[in-house]
């Protein structure tokens, strides 16, 4: 597997460079969680860092990624079509 060295900005890994796993495409995850256990025993935490592109990045094709801590934990889902059937009101998936 191919790893690449992404930047890590805010939280505790902040100004931290980690080596990343990239998928089939080149690219890192979308979301990258580092688990925490906690010292008193009780259930592990999560850091949820989300990936975005590295701002003034000239090319279109050669994009620089970096995670971005998101300190609430959420992620954004991946955008929902208008078009899409599952969206119509009188499409065959609609639920009446």
């Amino acid at each position: 597997m191919k790893s690449e060295d992404i930047p890590f900005v805010g939280g505790p890994l902040d100004g931290r460079s980690l080596p990343v796993f990239t998928t089939a495409t080149g690219n890192p995850p979308k979301v990258y969680r580092v688990p925490v256990p906690d010292p008193a025993g009780g259930p592990d935490t999560s850091l949820v860092y989300v990936r975005e592109p590295v701002p003034g990045g000239k090319a279109v094709r050669f994009v620089k990624w970096r995670y971005v801590y998101r300190p609430d934990g959420t992620v954004e889902r991946s955008v929902k079509w208008p078009w899409s059937k599952r969206n119509r009101a009188g499409g065959p998936d609609a639920s009446a």
